[in-house]
């Protein structure tokens, strides 16, 4: 089809740019890093590129996305099949070091996202220009969809003093960038002023979700199975602050959760106090088989998206937890750091980009509809006008 969303990675072999012409250079991938065939990035490039593709650079959850969350670290390898080797961006170090740039001119980056502050590719993109950046080597973005599109924004925004690892920057829960603008954003908003360009797709909107775009589609990382955890995860990763399980362990992580302490039945109704648009819940029982409450049956909720454009999950997970709390206050508990190399901030605290969520909750008040809007909001008008000048579509 003539309008079919053509990714960067087809752009850029078919009309390579001036810059890589001859240079050796890095690539930053992991096993979602694929062409319409299905073919991995490296492959693709090392073919289209004799020669010069000479080192690969994984980001958290290793270069074929097997490890675990929260400080697993992956050690350095090999890609046998061109025998390269693949430095560790998770691992002592999540910044490129002078010694793994040393051999190359370029550093192109080719991740899938997944649309949420509270995930890493975005922080590691952001240590790698400022590694390129010292070392003036360039950076090259071939861009991929955001799965939950470009139109919808959720709050809150970072504040400064919450920074970590999953989240660097006062950005917001849910931002609505491709991977290539917010490079693009970051690169001046930080002044890092890395020499920098991005490959645009082509035919992608702002409106579609990646169901919707004919793009391969492979997991990014061990509990990002699907489009519908990806539409959830914005809220439900705020539950790794919490003593809830978020699924972890079951074959539904995100889409379920709750706790051995809680009630099924009492627990869905309270969330269903509040109109959640694009959802229905149902009450459940699982048993983690790893992570939170490993082995015990945990009561609690499924999340069914029923439209996927109309899902806010902030809101949702928000007053997941606040029912949580509500419902059973001497055993829910909020976890203590460390949490993604942050060893005072309380986990809640980074996740949510303030520590206003934590503090309401624990004054036992009962979230109502205006708390949940205030608690969740920010002034979206200031966030567009601030990447404005850095959209691509």
């Amino acid at each position: 089809m003539s309008d079919q969303v053509r990714t960067s990675l087809e752009n850029f072999i078919e009309s390579p740019p001036l810059e890589i012409a001859g240079v050796r250079f890095g690539l930053l991938m992991n096993q979602a890093s694929v062409d319409r065939a299905y073919r991995y990035t490296c492959d693709v490039l090392a073919e289209r590129f004799p020669g010069q593709l000479a080192a690969l650079f994984s980001p958290q959850h290793g270069f074929w996305g097997e490890e675990q969350a929260n400080m697993i670290e992956s050690a350095d390898s090999r890609y046998e099949p061109l025998n390269l080797p693949v430095y560790s961006l998770y691992s002592e170090t999540r910044r490129p070091t002078a010694e793994m740039l040393e051999k190359i001119d370029c550093l192109v980056i080719d991740l899938q996202d997944v649309g949420t502050r509270v995930y890493t590719f975005l922080w590691t993109t952001l240590e790698c220009l400022r590694a390129c950046a010292e070392q003036n080597i360039r950076v090259i973005v071939l861009d991929r969809p955001n799965p939950l599109g470009g139109e919808v924004f959720e709050g809150p925004i970072l504040r400064d003093g919450f920074q970590s690892f999953v989240g660097n920057a006062e950005i917001p829960l849910r931002h609505g960038l491709t991977l290539g603008e917010f490079a693009l954003y970051i690169n001046k908003k930080e002044n890092i002023d890395a020499e920098l360009s991005v490959v645009p797709m082509t035919n992608w909107r702002r409106e579609m979700h990646f169901d919707e775009t004919g793009v391969p589609g492979v997991s990014t990382s061990p509990n990002m199975p699907s489009l519908n955890t990806a539409t959830v995860y914005p809220g439900q990763v705020l539950l790794e602050g919490t003593n809830l399980s978020e699924g972890r362990g079951t074959t539904m992580p995100f889409e379920v959760c709750g706790a051995p302490y809680l009630n099924a039945e009492e627990f869905t109704a309270e969330v269903s106090r509040h109109n959640h648009p694009g959802i229905q819940l149902r009450p459940i029982r699982f048993r983690p088989t790893f992570d939170k409450w490993k082995d015990e049956i945990c009561n609690g909720l499924a999340i069914h998206i029923t439209d996927s454009h109309a899902v806010r999950s902030v809101p949702l997970t928000v007053s997941i937890i606040d029912a949580a709390k509500r419902l059973a206050p001497e055993q829910f508990k909020w976890l203590e750091p460390p949490y993604e190399y942050e060893h005072k901030i309380p986990p809640i605290d980074i996740l949510f980009g303030n520590a206003e969520l934590r503090e309401h909750i624990d004054r036992q008040q009962r979230i109502e509809t205006v708390e949940l809007n205030t608690l969740c909001g920010f002034d979206i008008a200031v966030w567009k006008e601030a990447i404005s000048p850095f959209l691509l579509y």
